[in-house]
């Protein structure tokens, strides 16, 4: 079957590539030039996603009925189509999101991997054994697929997030109607494609394009059991409010304000490059983003002295370039957004130590320079609120106790980082990071594909996701006693 064409991007209902029943459309622009349009995509409603919910429902029985490892199968031939097609990927998400091509590379490898763990747990959604209270009975628990799922997933990373959705809800023989973010519709229409490809009956795996019509058509629908959503606090806090008076699970995975501790004893050349790393890969839109820097006082000006060169050496450019550091933010209210948040922190009192402004290039585009900010108060907004983006800030602190004190200031708890040669408070600190995912003397964003992607506080509420405690969101645990 023909990959999608970027020109006309459809929704995918019941085996068939279908437009929206609004009969609306919209442009898919490259935010490393927006003078380059992609193509279009279909603007869908409330009626498309009933649609994709129907079909969903009516192919549950027997994608159930198959088993898990059957199931599996049939993702292991997703995975071989994926991995020849990953050029392509890799092009569609350079072109509609804007990260660089060496990152796009990356974001389809770690897709692939997360695929390929998840085939593998197939043969252990397990229950367990149990004494019996009685003579000749046998206690057991099992699991069983929760039904039909929604996933609505961002444009920040728009294979891998769908990925560690879809595998998971397939192989637990859950049918499931993606909606991904109406900035990325190229790379969830392929990443469809090559499961419908690869034999995923029709029905069992649905995509809508659009925004947030389907999406709250989804959260509203009663035979969705359940929503997996990836973006922002607000829209999290909607779905969840939503959908509690029909007690609909959700698995919530919301923002983050990083912060990454650096004591006196620390290794600054180390702590830089990690710094660089997970403040401005992906020009900083990644929710595991290192936006604050908690140092001592005592190198602050060291660190500093390490830092702000490496982060004015970085070239901006578009993510085809391959001499590019870092590249665009995703459209124009993300660049805005930067821009404000860096306004209003001067306005505060920080001082601009690099970056700070719109970066021009030859072609038209949303970026923004890679910015760091000093003298950054630790209750100032942008200490506590997410920028999602290449903004950095640097605040002082006194020490060990200090620097967790204003880490764990924040409302949001998805990662969190130290950097120390004292064993003691590398153990000391796991223990008091208010985070999900927590690093050591390496940067402190992304997680392996086999351990839990998840947050803490109002960064995640429900299961985690990518790892085998993911199970606990696709499928119902059932217990049951047999007298023999």
């Amino acid at each position: 079957m023909a990959q999608p064409s970027p020109d006309h991007l459809l929704n995918h209902i019941g085996g068939r590539w279908l437009p929206s029943q609004t009969g609306a459309v919209r442009p898919n622009l490259n935010p490393a030039n927006t003078d380059d349009i992609i193509g279009e995509f279909t603007e869908s409603g409330a009626k498309d996603a009933t649609a994709a919910v129907d079909a969903a429902t009516a192919a549950h029985s027997e994608w159930d009925a198959i088993g898990p490892i059957e199931r599996a199968k049939v993702l292991t031939v997703a995975a071989r189509l994926i991995e020849q097609r990953g050029d392509t990927f890799a092009e569609a998400i350079t072109r509609e999101q804007g990260k660089r091509l060496s990152e796009s590379k990356g974001e389809v490898s770690r897709s692939l991997a997360i695929l390929d763990f998840t085939i593998g747990e197939a043969r252990r959604i397990n229950g367990v054994t149990t004494p019996a209270e009685e003579p000749r009975t046998l206690a057991m628990t099992f699991r069983r697929p929760l039904g039909v799922v929604g996933l609505i997933t961002p444009w920040n990373f728009p294979l891998a997030i769908p990925m560690w959705k879809v595998a998971p809800a397939l192989v637990a023989g859950c049918t499931a109607v993606l909606k991904p973010s109406p900035l990325t519709p190229w790379t969830s229409a392929l990443l469809v494609q090559a499961f419908a490809d690869a034999g995923v009956p029709s029905g069992v795996l649905n995509l809508v394009q659009g925004d947030r019509d389907p999406g709250e058509a989804l959260v509203a629908d009663p035979r969705v059991a359940g929503i997996s959503f990836t973006g922002s606090l607000p829209v999290g806090q909607a779905i969840n409010r939503a959908g509690a008076g029909r007690l609909m699970r959700t698995q919530l995975e919301l923002g983050g304000k990083n912060a990454l501790i650096v004591l006196a004893d620390a290794d600054l050349d180390a702590a830089a490059d990690a710094i660089v790393h997970g403040a401005f890969g992906q020009s900083g839109q990644r929710c595991s983003a290192t936006s604050r820097i908690i140092v001592e006082r005592s190198v602050r000006n060291k660190l500093l002295d390490l830092l702000v060169p490496r982060v004015q050496a970085m070239r901006v450019g578009r993510g085809d370039q391959e001499w590019a550091d870092i590249g665009p933010v995703v459209n124009d209210e993300r660049q805005r957004a930067c821009l404000t948040a860096v306004e209003g922190a001067v306005a505060a009192g920080a001082r601009v130590a690099c970056g700070g402004h719109e970066a021009t290039l030859d072609t038209p585009g949303y970026f923004v320079e890679p910015t760091v900010l000093t003298d950054v108060a630790w209750d100032s907004e942008i200490a506590q609120e997410e920028v999602f983006g290449p903004v950095l800030s640097v605040i002082d602190c006194d020490g060990y106790e200090d620097a967790m004190r204003i880490s764990n200031s924040v409302r949001y708890g998805m990662s969190g980082t130290i950097f120390t040669q004292n064993p003691s408070l590398m153990f000391q600190a796991l223990h008091d990071f208010q985070a999900g995912m927590l690093h050591v003397n390496r940067p402190g964003v992304g997680a392996y594909s086999h351990l839990p992607h998840m947050g803490a506080k109002a960064s995640q509420l429900g299961a985690p996701e990518c790892s085998p405690d993911v199970w606990d969101f696709y499928t119902d645990l059932r217990s049951a006693c047999i007298r023999y």
